[in-house]
């Protein structure tokens, strides 16, 4: 393979010597069970070689990108239930070869009838800086410490993707995502794909300005490929084994005025309640950074408590994933305001490295509250659903089980 690389740098356009160093990436986004995107970035402009396959063999397959800094490549030609793994090249210093690839490796979206998937869960990794009593700024120490474990106990399990509650960034800056995000987690990124629940912060500080229409576009959209599905890309669903997987945007509650509306009316809660009652005997898990439960400093949001509450009881959704505090909480399942053995359990996973808050709102739903940062581990066998959560130094804080 090396050999035909070569071969292919002959015809390819060469400007001044530099070797192209990986800025960003390689990661992964929007399986499906025969496609998946990786994306990458580097410093300067360099082609990209890719070579891909079922694992071990890596090789069977090669796709090349043009020039360029910022690189998008969808590797067809997969199937489901399948390992594979990548290479990927990039011009070396005299531009006459390659350097060292980076290896990843990724699963597909798995058919209904694997019935089983795991896949882990982070939120809020965007901690802003600190100020010294100058007013210069500083990195949080205790943040960065804590991506950096968290990166490295994640990357010791065998997952199939990540799930993230939203706010990557503090501000939801292009230019905060390698520092926040993509750099601490690299490990985990390029061999787990990506999805997110749009937070307030990727809409960015402005967000309850009429003139915040084009950020989202501007930033978010430059380092994560919106899922569309059927709906848009700010709220999207997709199946793996016997689990529908359902992310909403909820931060028109939140102050971001371009945010889709959540009304009893509107387009979104039409596309969820169809989206629900289209997954048949599946498990319906929801994810959204807003939260219709929460004991944290924020409490919960009302909007989506009083339009979405009642909707995932009726059409029996199992667990909702959300942000929006910064701590680890879950309540017991909830059924129309009481506890009930087929309720709906709520499930904060809302600071991966923003400095934890304490419980400010007590209410009789909370079943376990922890204030630290955290991660959590989540696994469906059949219909035995397993969710373990461990802090940034490895100490499990909870573990429960649901049964569909």
């Amino acid at each position: 393979m090396k050999k035909l690389i070569l071969f292919l740098l002959a015809f390819c356009c060469v400007s001044a010597l530099q070797a192209a160093r990986l800025t960003r990436g390689p990661y992964l986004e929007d399986p499906t069970q025969t496609t998946i995107v990786l994306r990458w970035q580097t410093d300067t402009p360099s082609p990209g070689w890719l070579e891909y396959g079922p694992a071990p063999r890596c090789n069977q397959i090669m796709t090349i990108t043009p020039e360029a800094y910022n690189h998008k490549a969808i590797l067809y030609g997969l199937v489901p239930n399948q390992d594979f793994c990548y290479r990927l090249y990039v011009y070396n210093q005299a531009r006459d070869g390659v350097q060292e690839p980076v290896e990843g490796s990724f699963r597909t979206l798995f058919s209904p009838e694997r019935k089983i998937v795991k896949f882990l869960v982070i939120g809020n990794t965007g901690a802003p800086a600190l100020e010294d009593e100058q007013g210069a700024a500083f990195p949080d120490i205790e943040a960065v410490a804590a991506r950096e474990n968290l990166a490295a106990l994640m990357e010791a399990e065998k997952s199939d993707f990540i799930i993230h509650t939203g706010n990557l960034t503090p501000r939801g800056l292009n230019d905060e995502a390698n520092e926040s995000f993509f750099v601490p987690f690299q490990p985990v990124l390029q061999r787990n794909p990506l999805f997110v629940a749009l937070g307030p912060n990727e809409y960015g500080p402005a967000r309850d300005k009429r003139d915040s229409k084009s950020f989202l576009a501007n930033n978010y959209t430059r380092y994560h490929s919106m899922s569309w599905s059927n709906a848009t890309p700010k709220y999207y669903s997709f199946d793996s084994a016997n689990v529908r997987f359902i992310f909403l945007d909820a931060n028109v509650a939140q102050g971001a005025v371009w945010g889709p509306d959540i009304g009893a009316d509107s387009a979104q809660t039409k596309w969820l309640k169809t989206t629900l009652a289209g997954a048949g005997e599946k498990w319906k898990i929801v994810v959204v950074n807003a939260p219709a439960y929460s004991s944290g400093a924020n409490g919960p949001n009302q909007e989506v408590f009083s339009n979405w509450r009642k909707i995932f009881e009726d059409y029996g959704v199992r667990l909702v994933l959300q942000g929006g505090d910064a701590d680890y909480e879950r309540t017991f399942p909830m059924m129309r305001g009481e506890t009930k053995p087929n309720g709906v359990t709520y499930v904060t996973v809302g600071t991966s490295a923003v400095k934890p808050t304490k419980r400010e709102h007590p209410d009789p739903s909370t079943a376990r509250f922890v204030s630290t940062r955290h991660y959590a581990s989540v696994s469906v066998v059949d219909r035995k659903l397993s969710v373990k959560v461990f802090s940034d130094k490895g100490k499990q804080l909870d573990a429960f089980d649901l049964y569909l």
